[in-house]
């Protein structure tokens, strides 16, 4: 077991299967050493996590949300690297979308759950450079999706 998969082991966190794209577009490219993943949408066992933040949704509920968006790349990750997480060198960028208002302004605070479930799964090597951004409405109505890119070895 990769040293990933043991943090993963101690946050109570099982990786699911990389979900599948719903169009016509690939889960993830890998260009040399960087792996670049498509935005993975919130959801987890029960299915999507909807809503929008600064109507039907608060910080607390919108990181847990940006959460599962990060399990859901560590999980495309780890199909890139052909199932060996060992490979993984580091997180490079993530670029979050939050559901929200107009006058919604903690967009950071939502995406930090992704951040700082990063940091904790991968260690140092979780640090990355962010972007966290509004949108006005998200695929399906979902709260938050996260793009990313990683360096593997």
């Amino acid at each position: 077991m990769s040293e990933i998969e043991t943090r993963l082991a101690a946050l109570g966190v099982t990786l699911p299967d990389a979900p599948a794209p719903a169009a016509n577009y690939v889960p993830f490219v890998r260009v040399g050493n960087l792996v670049h993943i498509s935005g993975q949408i919130s959801q987890n066992a029960g299915g999507l996590i909807k809503g929008r933040l600064g109507v039907d949704m608060d910080v607390a509920a919108g990181a847990e949300a940006a959460k599962t968006c990060a399990i859901s790349l560590l999980a495309q990750l780890k199909k890139a690297c052909d199932g060996d997480l060992s490979r993984v060198v580091r997180a490079v960028k993530l670029v979050g979308f939050v559901n929200s208002t107009a006058d919604f302004i903690d967009q950071p605070k939502v995406i930090n759950g992704a951040s700082d479930f990063m940091v904790a799964a991968l260690g140092e090597a979780g640090r990355h450079a962010r972007s966290a951004v509004s949108a006005v409405s998200l695929p399906l109505g979902v709260a938050v999706e996260i793009e990313a890119i990683f360096e593997i070895k």
